[in-house]
């Protein structure tokens, strides 16, 4: 993911979405470990990535809600876990194809 990134910008992902999710404020994400059933599914794009020296890895996302929400429109989840499924649910897709 980080490789096509790097090549093609942006790439667009699936994931589920939790309860706490909606109250995201900043931080790195992570859902809570009693939360078993996703309220649903999200499409979102992920723009880039890093290391928070207390959190851990973390991929940056945009999300399509408006820059009210979370950490101005933006929030950070956590990389290299599959968290809520960002890494494998759906395949990632570039933002502009290669001709």
């Amino acid at each position: 993911m980080q490789k096509e990134i790097m090549a093609n910008g942006p790439i667009q992902v699936a994931f589920n979405v939790y309860k706490s999710f909606m109250s995201y404020k900043s931080g790195v994400y992570k859902k809570k470990t009693f939360e078993l059933i996703p309220e649903g599914g999200h499409a979102v794009k992920i723009v880039g990535w890093g290391t928070d020296p207390d959190q851990g890895d973390y991929w940056t996302v945009a999300n399509s809600w408006n820059t009210n929400w979370g950490d101005s429109g933006f929030f950070k989840i956590v990389r290299g876990k599959n968290e809520c499924g960002v890494e494998k649910r759906g395949p990632p897709y570039a933002g502009e194809p290669a001709l």
